[in-house]
């Protein structure tokens, strides 16, 4: 292997593979895109969406191809070739809706797609989609119907249950479900010897605290994410390693909590920031001119040019899913609190930095109001405002789920 592959791969796992997709096109464009047979050649990933009427099989190809059916009936198994995609290796699933089971094999001048399904249905669409600003990998897209009518749940499972399933039910990383749970950090502003703002009957960092932990017991109800705290206690932690907690953690969504202060004791309202411009290029110059390890972001190249594309279209993406998130969370949190006018706002915050982790800034309210300060103190009015958080949480990904199921 290269010293160029080499540095690309290394690239590729320091931004962990969901965000690396963002940037494919662009190493393509460069002269670094994945060579015929290479390690990431042919199929990256499977994903399903619908239900048993109608499912929508999606394969992410890092290149263009040509599907042939060869297999499509009552026998409960669809049999598709994809052309110049052979996988590295064989890889396999369970499926959702109207697929059992997946696996992908090495075929003759391609890849096999073979699906299990759990009732007899057909083939009715499928086609090619090149990559686009919002999915940077090609897409074969299978459509898939029931045909006959809905068995009733006995003869459903019935039928599901003379279907084979592939000997591997393995999950590998590439190919992830997009159902596999989410990870959160939640990030409880100051602590230990910073105790941040002071109000009237509190301070901040204890204030931060008590809601992350609130909030971390919301998310954990119903078991759908991994929620890591960057403090669990009264203790200090530096902003920089706030950061570098998020992203060796391989956060999803990383949101920090805090509560405002205002010389004037009228102002109050929570207010939501993403990162701002001259933050995203105060990144880029730490991380080109290797001045600040924090963030500790391999770059593949020796050429500054090509580095700084790559990083910026990491960055443009992280931004734009930081973005879609806040307008989120000001929508849920507005109908339980008081917002501060133009609630979504920018900065250049240290905690909001990782170029590769969409990241948001909540200040919960002013601590030096007392209305805001009598809320937050409160344990059930707190719990409402993160039960609020946690539903913002809960649009975000569902919201990001349906887009990857089009």
């Amino acid at each position: 292997m290269g010293r160029g592959m080499r540095a690309r791969d290394e690239w590729m796992s320091s931004l962990g593979f969901g965000r690396v997709l963002a940037v494919c096109a662009a190493l393509a464009c460069l002269g670094g895109a994945p060579a015929q047979g290479g390690s990431n050649a042919g199929v990256l990933q499977v994903r399903f969406g619908g239900d048993r009427q109608q499912t929508r099989v999606v394969v992410e190809l890092d290149r263009s191809t040509r599907g042939r059916l060869v297999e499509a009936g009552p026998d409960g198994r669809v049999t598709l070739i994809l052309a110049d995609a052979a996988p590295s290796s064989a890889l396999d699933g369970m499926g959702e809706g109207l697929v059992r089971s997946w696996s992908v094999d090495a075929s003759a001048g391609g890849a096999s797609i073979q699906l299990a399904l759990t009732r007899p249905a057909e083939v009715t669409r499928r086609f090619l989609l090149s990559p686009s600003e919002g999915s940077p990998n090609y897409r074969y897209v299978l459509d898939l119907a029931a045909t006959g009518p809905t068995p009733p749940p006995a003869a459903e499972t019935a039928v599901a249950s003379e279907i084979t399933a592939p000997a591997r039910m393995r999950r590998v990383a590439e190919v992830a479900p997009i159902h596999a749970r989410k990870v959160v950090v939640i990030d409880a502003g100051h602590g230990g010897k910073d105790p941040g703002a002071i109000g009237d009957e509190s301070q901040e960092k204890s204030l931060t605290l008590a809601a992350a932990k609130a909030l971390k017991r919301r998310l954990e109800r119903e078991g759908r994410y991994r929620v890591v705290l960057t403090r669990a206690s009264d203790t200090f932690v530096p902003l920089e390693t706030r950061v570098q907690l998020a992203r060796a953690a391989n956060a999803d969504l990383f949101i920090s909590l805090h509560a405002d202060a205002g010389g004037d004791p009228g102002i109050h309202g929570a207010t939501v920031y993403t990162l701002s411009d001259k933050g995203s290029d105060r990144v880029a110059r730490k991380v080109i001119d290797r001045g600040d390890s924090f963030i500790n972001v391999a770059l593949p190249s020796r050429d500054r040019a090509v580095n700084q594309i790559l990083l910026d279209l990491t960055q443009r993406a992280t931004k734009n899913e930081s973005t879609a998130f806040a307008e989120m969370l000001v929508d849920r949190i507005g109908d339980c609190t008081e917002l501060v006018q133009r609630s979504h706002r920018d900065a250049g915050y240290v905690v909001l930095l990782a170029p590769d982790v969409p990241a948001v800034l909540m200040e919960m309210g002013f601590i030096t109001n007392q209305q805001d300060e009598a809320v937050l103190l409160d344990p059930a009015r707190r719990a409402r405002l993160m039960d609020s958080v946690g539903d913002a949480i809960d649009d975000y990904f569902v919201q990001q789920q349906r887009f990857a199921s089009r």
